[in-house]
């Protein structure tokens, strides 16, 4: 849990500096899930970011320390960052499982449980302005 707990943080701050993110949040939920939302300019940039850096080190050790993870893509058409019970209604019909070691039966059956909200553990992530990282 350490090791993932730096890496989450790592990210963190690699995405808060990526070109062409746009915002996003993120969720720690009941019985240690963890969920993650960002907005980007387009879908070359997400790739971008994704295939590089801290992010691009840790996605494959998630083989062996997750037992449920999902993702979906979407286009929004207002730019605005959606919420999290729309992000788990997308997630619901348009998520794609990644291929993990030792699956859950929720992982194999597609059961995505909404969300806790209350208490809500998480944060908003915002993009650092390029005069911030030049400092």
């Amino acid at each position: 849990m350490p090791a993932f707990l730096w890496y989450t943080f790592a990210s963190q701050r690699q995405v808060a500096r990526a070109a062409g993110f746009c915002g996003g949040r993120l969720l720690i939920d009941a019985r240690r899930t963890f969920w993650t939302l960002t907005g980007w300019e387009d879908e070359r940039v997400m790739k971008s970011f994704r295939g590089a850096g801290v992010h691009a080190r840790v996605m494959p050790r998630l083989f062996q320390w997750c037992d449920e993870a999902a993702y979906a893509h979407w286009t929004v058409p207002d730019g605005e960052i959606p919420g999290w019970l729309q992000a788990h209604q997308h997630l619901s019909s348009e998520g794609r499982l990644s291929r993990v070691a030792h699956p859950s039966d929720d992982h194999r059956e597609r059961r995505f449980p909404k969300p806790r909200l209350q208490p809500l553990i998480g944060q908003d992530v915002n993009p650092v302005s390029a005069k911030k990282v030049a400092a």
